[in-house]
């Protein structure tokens, strides 16, 4: 947070106005805020309510505790919908597992350091010299979900989230002991392709303390977007997952340089 923004909370003007209206410092704040997270509000007024802690808002509802409360089941829909027709082989006690992983406040908070919302949180005098709690930036980023939603409509709002949030289900389906992405997709090949899958491999370099492999599926005529792993097993899991988004149309979530 700049000096100035902290120092602006400060006076009788740091406030929102009755009017609706508020003073330059938060504008400044409200314009970097749509630049790290890559949306323009037609009416701001919902950001510096997803922006403002209860630590320094005049009244609660002018914080952004109501936000969370929508953005919180926003968050939950999204993800719910993306793990359904993402993973139709999983049943909905894994799908429940990943679900909690997702929209946990740990990963929303991630989210928001890795957007750089640390720098336009508004808070309290008691707090201002003090790093954000992560149970803040994951409070955060839930409010924006449910700012954008009302600024704009369920669709903008769906895509902010899985442009954040695709990459930690992956993450989340990948450490999950009991999911597995070559059983999924060899169901899914013999169930609607009436084929099985191979996985070639496409290169295997390093030492053989820290090999690396690159291996791609392949079903029919079609290869897939490879992907790399620091052994066999790893890129072969990975491959399958890209494999199986890209059969919906999906991006793949793996790269060869993901090592």
């Amino acid at each position: 947070m700049s000096k100035k923004t902290r120092s602006a909370r400060s006076k009788e003007t740091g406030q929102p106005l009755a009017n609706g209206e508020w003073s330059h410092d938060y504008d400044e704040v409200l314009e970097k805020c749509q630049r790290l997270i890559g949306y323009r509000f037609t009416e701001p007024k919902y950001l510096l309510s997803a922006l403002t802690h209860a630590s320094t808002a005049n009244h609660k509802l002018q914080s952004s505790e109501r936000l969370e409360f929508l953005g919180d089941s926003l968050l939950g829909a999204v993800v719910c919908e993306f793990l359904f027709h993402r993973f139709p082989s999983v049943m909905e006690g894994e799908l429940t597992k990943i679900k909690s992983v997702v929209v946990s406040g740990q990963t929303c908070a991630k989210i928001s350091r890795q957007l750089g919302l640390e720098s336009c949180v508004m808070v309290g005098k008691g707090m201002a010299n003090a790093a954000v709690p992560s149970s803040i930036l994951g409070d955060i980023f839930e409010a924006i979900v449910a700012a954008i939603f009302l600024d704009s409509d369920w669709g903008s709002a769906r895509d902010f989230v899985l442009k954040h949030i695709k990459r930690e289900v992956e993450q989340a389906v990948e450490t999950s002991h009991e999911s597995n992405f070559k059983s999924q997709l060899q169901h899914h090949a013999q169930k609607y392709l009436k084929a099985s899958p191979t996985y070639v491999l496409l290169e295997e370099a390093g030492p053989d303390h820290k090999k690396a492999f690159r291996i791609a599926v392949q079903l029919g005529e079609r290869v897939f977007t490879p992907a790399g792993g620091k052994n066999k097993k790893q890129a072969q899991q990975r491959a399958a997952s890209n494999a199986l988004a890209e059969l919906q149309n999906e991006p793949p979530p793996f790269t060869d340089s993901e090592i």
